[in-house]
Formats: structure tokens, C-alpha cells, sequence
């Protein structure tokens, strides 16, 4: 594969003989393509835009060094997910194409929502052996919402597994179910492997390059409609942030023009107040480049607006005309933020206090649309919403790298009165696990009130659809792992709100809280092994009131894990032995927050993960128990 100039070659073609996508038309223009990329989590999104940005020819090699170049975040780079919206600018055929590229869990469909707003056109990917999945679903019900047209693209046909033209059929079986009817006529479609560094129209011919595919968007995606003539209007759909210049506004110019230095209406929720436009840039390539003036149907960034949020429109002065505010749904899960108030509360952080808590919660909010936050009344602790738990555990372990220290209460599904009734929120969930693993999977996702909804084989393994409270859900994953030996692929999303079902299984088994503080000795250690399993190595400082491990049976035990070995005189064949520790368990983030109940709490602190119970003395635990 060759990494030669595609923009060069076919600007010669295109000047030579013009597609008629290139025609002028009134409405449109056809110079631009804005076009966002929605798929089901790991179906090969950041890798597509890679090989696009690649075979491009407008960059050196040093530009584009590693994989996943979108995914600057060290977190998404750790966790191989996208979780922040990314823009940038290719340049091919004489046309313009903006990509969005967008997250594919489920727990930032709030990015999908804003970015969506700003585009005509979508690839929505499709994994050649898993066909379309929940989050495809998800997305690109909400393309079509926007009034978006899509492109299906069929990715990893190089699979072994693969079956590119059965994941094509059901891409567009699921394109009519969500009433894009109208768009099946005049569906686009392509095979490719971003892997390898091609798009085709055949799956079983290769062909060299990316062509095809950018083609498609060229001559299938429409441009944006414009009104050059009309009074400015544009929504703010993303913000960005620099330390020189304060919040970047990033959105699509829906009508007129706008130019650097211009004042302008800026319509927010409590009124309109007039600004100055400061910096002005268009996107591209990877990065911005600055412009005098910017037309209809173009996606820019603003500097200098100060105060600007998510949601807000720019007019141009006394027009009067703003754009309806952007809608995201609503949180289902929440977790009681607050300070850390261990024993070793400052050791390790910057931010330990409740005024930097607070700052930083507000500072979250300007640009995570989906997050909401309450105070919990009575208390200094903030009740933080959100679409699940990777969702929120995202934002504690970005704050715990900036130098927080909090704690964190037991995640619970957020309930709504609906005509009368109770009502929670319920998941979709979807399991392909080895059909020999399937009987585990029935039963913990039975037990925890899901109802098999559909079942299907593939190969060797078995597909499950339930439908689950999303209360259900919280700590399942690990044991569906744990039940299937980490065969088992998990998946799920938000399906609707319904009246609540009975009660969800709590952790089975009880823990051992330290009774004292110091360092956790081996003798003690491994004199509790074998009635337990260990989240503590041997020296680790703890405290009083921090759980060290999981007990065999239901109720929690108080432990000394810092009891020495006492000496003496008295030496014995076989009792004076070197101490043998099995590993202890290592919870990351998720887990802990999926592990503890509801007396229980997980501290964060920047290098440290623990849990304890909220009242850390036995005797305070006590008089709650009598008092309860």
C-alpha cells in the first residue's frame, strides 16, 4: 500500500471530467462535506480515519506517528476507546470533508448527540463478523434523527470470520427498522479493511487504497444547505479549552456568515448579551488554520466568547433568530461525590477540599452535556448523573490524575415517577459467549432479573439478547467474566424506563474490615488467606475501617491484617516455614465501584484505589446497626 497523493492525482481527474455532485446548486455547496462516524464500539472508527488521514498524501510521516491518532487522551489511549468527539479536514476531489469521529460506548451517547448535529452525511460502521450491534443501533437512530444520510460501510472483511454480505444485509434491515426507509433506495454501501488500507466494492477483491470509500462520501453524501443570505445562525455544539484564551466554541454555520472581530448576539439561557468574536479558524487537517470570514454550511471555532456553553446560538446583532437548545437524554445511574475524609486524606493529592471539588464538578459540566449535578441536601457531597458507570468512572479517573482525592458511594440507577408508578431504567443487554459457557450466563442474568429475549448461534458461540433492570447490571460483568473464564463478550445499552421489579441480588459475601492502622504483615496476611480472598498485598498501609478482603461467607469480619509473629525461644521442625501469600485480587476502577455496597465507599486518591466502610469505627457501625 502506497501512501501517495490521492488529493493530487484526482484533483487532475476531477478538473478533467467534474462529477455532477460538483454541479452548483443553490441550496447546497458542494465544496464541503460534513461527515460524522458512528459505529458499535471497537468496529474500527479511529483505525478508518487513521488509514484516511494516511493515504491523504498532506502529511509527512512524522505527523502521523502510532495508531489511533485521534485518540490523543492518555485515557483513551490506555483503554483503546474513544470517548471525547474529535474534528478534522481532509482534502479530496477540490472537496473539503470534515470527520467527525465519535465515541462507540454507549456511556457517551451525549457526545453522538451534539456531534450529529453538525453533519449531512455518516459512515456507520459495521464489524464483517459481528454485523450491527447495540450502540450501532443507538447511533445511528439518532443520525436519523438529525436528518443525517448514511453510508454503511462494512469493515475487517479481512477477518477469517468474517461474513461481509450478511452484516451488509442486516445494516440495512436495521436501517428501515429505524425509518430510514427513504434512505434504502439510494444507500451507499462499501467493503474495506482499515487494517490493511482499503476499500472496495467487492469483499473478495483487495483493491490498493482508500478510493472507493472516499468517492462514496464525494459523490453519495450531500453538502450542507446554505442560506448565504440570511442573518447568522449557528449552534454551539462543542466546546474546547486553551489556557491562553479561555473556552473554544466549536459548531456548524447553519446560515449567513461570520467574520473575525465581528459582535455578534449570543442567545444563552438566561438572555441575549452582545460579544466580539475573537479568533476565528476553520479545521484542518489535524489541526485549525485562521480565517478573515467563514460562510453557511462550514464547521468553525471561535475564541473570545467568554461565558459561551454547550447549546447557546450566535446571531448576528438584533436578529432575533436562535436555534432550538440542544436535548440529550437523561442520566440513568448516580454517585454520591465527596472529599477524602480517611485518615490519609492529603498524602498523595493537590485538591482536597470541597470548594476544589465543587469548581472542578461546574468546570466538568460546560462541556459534558449528558453529566448533571446536585447537591445532596443536608451534606457537602454532590450527587454526580450520568449515562452509566464507565461514564462516570472516566470522569473520577481523570480527576484523580489531576490531583483529586474523593470518595465515591455505591452507584445507583436513577427512578422515575411515570403516571403514577415507579419506574427504572432497563438495558438491553447482549452476551456471545462459547454455547458450553452458556448455562452460567442464564442463570446470573436470570437471577438478576433479565428476561431472554433472543437467542441465536454463530459458529461455536451463542448470542443472547435480555432485557435487564440496569440496576441488574451493576457488578454483573465481572462475574459473567469470572463464570465464562473471560470468553464471554459483553454488551449493553438504554432501552426504555418500566415499572420496577423486584429486588436485585446484593454481593454475596461479606469483608474483612481492619480493625487497626499500620502495615499489613505476611504472617497476619496469610493467616487470613484461607478464609478469604485478599485485596491487600502485604505491606500496604491501612486503616481502621478499610476492607482488606473478601470473607467466604455473608457477614463482614473485623481483622488485624498488621499482627505480627510473636518470637520466641521455641523453635519447631515445619511451624517456622517462609510464609507463602497467594496473589491479592487487584480491583480496577469499575470494579471497585461495582464491588461495594451501600455502607461502603471507594477513596481515589492519584495513586491509590481503596475501599472502606463509611463509618470507619466498629462501635459507630454498631449503634447505626441498633439505630437501623
Amino acid at each position: 500500500m502506497t501512501s501517495a497523493s490521492l488529493d493530487q492525482t484526482d484533483n487532475a481527474l476531477s478538473s478533467a471530467s467534474p462529477s455532477d455532485s460538483t454541479k452548483t446548486n443553490p441550496l447546497r455547496r458542494n465544496d464541503i462535506r460534513n461527515v460524522v462516524i458512528i459505529a458499535h464500539v471497537d468496529h474500527g472508527k479511529t483505525t478508518l480515519v487513521d488509514c484516511l488521514l494516511r493515504q491523504s498524501g498532506q502529511y509527512r510521516d512524522t505527523e502521523l506517528k502510532g495508531e489511533r491518532i485521534l485518540d490523543s487522551n492518555d485515557l483513551e489511549r490506555e483503554r483503546g476507546i474513544t470517548i471525547l468527539s474529535k474534528n478534522i479536514a481532509i482534502h479530496y476531489r477540490g472537496v473539503k470533508i470534515n470527520l467527525i469521529d465519535t465515541p462507540g460506548h454507549a456511556d457517551f451517547g451525549g457526545e453522538v448527540e451534539r456531534v450529529v448535529k453538525m453533519a449531512d452525511g455518516a459512515l456507520v460502521l459495521v464489524d464483517a463478523a459481528e454485523g450491527p450491534m447495540p450502540q450501532t443501533r443507538f447511533v445511528l437512530e439518532k443520525a436519523l434523527q438529525a436528518g443525517v444520510r448514511p453510508i454503511v460501510v462494512v469493515n475487517k472483511v479481512d477477518r477469517p470470520d468474517g461474513r461481509p454480505h450478511e452484516a451488509l444485509d442486516e445494516a440495512l434491515e436495521l436501517l428501515a427498522e429505524l425509518g430510514g426507509e427513504e434512505q434504502l433506495d439510494n444507500a451507499s454501501y462499501v467493503y474495506a479493511s482499515s487494517k490493511e488500507g482499503y476499500a472496495t466494492h467487492d469483499p473478495k477483491t483487495a483493491t490498493k487504497d482508500m478510493r472507493p470509500l472516499l468517492d462514496l462520501l464525494v459523490d453519495s453524501l450531500p453538502g450542507p444547505e446554505v442560506e448565504n443570505e440570511a442573518p447568522l445562525q449557528m449552534m454551539v455544539t462543542t466546546l474546547d479549552w486553551s489556557e491562553y484564551v479561555g473556552r473554544i466554541a466549536v459548531g456548524r454555520i447553519s446560515a449567513g456568515k461570520i467574520e473575525a472581530g465581528q459582535t455578534i448576539d449570543l442567545h444563552q439561557k438566561g438572555g441575549v448579551s452582545k460579544q466580539k468574536v475573537g479568533g476565528l479558524f476553520v479545521f484542518d487537517k489535524l489541526g485549525r488554520a485562521p480565517a478573515e470570514s467563514v460562510e453557511a454550511g462550514d464547521i468553525v471555532a471561535i475564541e473570545g466568547l467568554g461565558s459561551i456553553e454547550i447549546g447557546d446560538t450566535i446571531s448576528d446583532v438584533d436578529a432575533n433568530n436562535p436555534l432550538p437548545r440542544l436535548t440529550v437524554d437523561e442520566p440513568t445511574l448516580e454517585m454520591v461525590f465527596s472529599v477524602n475524609s480517611s485518615p490519609m486524606v492529603g498524602r498523595e493529592g493537590k485538591y482536597v477540599t470541597t470548594r476544589q471539588l465543587k469548581a472542578r464538578l461546574e468546570k466538568e459540566l460546560e462541556r459534558n452535556v449528558a453529566l448533571r449535578v446536585e447537591m445532596v441536601e443536608g451534606t457537602e457531597a454532590y450527587a454526580v448523573k450520568g449515562r452509566g458507570v464507565l461514564h462516570l468512572a472516566v470522569l473520577i479517573e481523570t480527576m484523580r490524575r489531576e490531583g483529586f482525592e474523593l470518595s465515591v458511594g455505591k452507584p445507583r440507577v436513577i427512578f422515575k415517577e411515570i403516571n403514577g408508578k415507579k419506574h427504572e431504567p432497563f438495558e438491553t443487554l447482549r452476551v456471545e459467549v462459547p454455547t458450553d459457557a452458556m448455562g452460567p450466563v442464564m442463570e446470573l442474568v436470570g437471577n438478576r432479573r433479565g428476561t431472554l429475549e433472543e437467542l441465536a448461534q454463530r459458529g461455536e458461540y451463542s448470542l443472547l439478547r435480555f432485557l435487564i433492570p440496569s440496576r441488574g447490571l451493576i457488578g454483573l460483568r465481572t462475574r459473567l467474566l469470572n463464570a465464562t473464564r473471560g470468553t464471554a463478550i459483553i454488551h449493553h445499552r438504554f432501552e426504555s424506563y418500566r415499572p420496577v421489579e423486584g429486588d436485585v441480588p446484593k454481593r454475596a459475601n461479606g469483608v474483612l474490615v481492619s480493625m487497626t492502622s499500620g502495615k499489613t504483615m505476611p504472617h497476619a496476611m496469610f493467616m487470613l488467606q484461607d478464609r478469604s480472598e485478599l485485596i491487600v498485598p502485604a505491606g500496604v498501609e491501612v486503616y481502621e475501617g478499610m476492607i482488606v478482603g473478601e470473607n467466604a461467607r455473608e457477614n463482614d469480619m473485623i481483622v488485624n491484617p498488621c499482627r505480627e509473629k510473636k518470637l520466641t525461644n521455641v523453635r519447631a521442625s515445619g511451624s517456622d516455614d517462609n510464609v507463602i501469600l497467594k496473589p491479592s485480587r487487584t480491583l480496577s476502577l469499575e470494579a471497585a465501584l461495582e464491588y461495594i455496597e451501600e455502607d461502603e465507599l471507594v477513596e481515589v486518591t492519584p495513586e491509590n484505589i481503596r475501599l472502606r466502610k463509611i463509618l470507619l469505627t466498629e462501635s459507630a457501625r454498631r449503634r447505626q446497626g441498633r439505630s437501623g
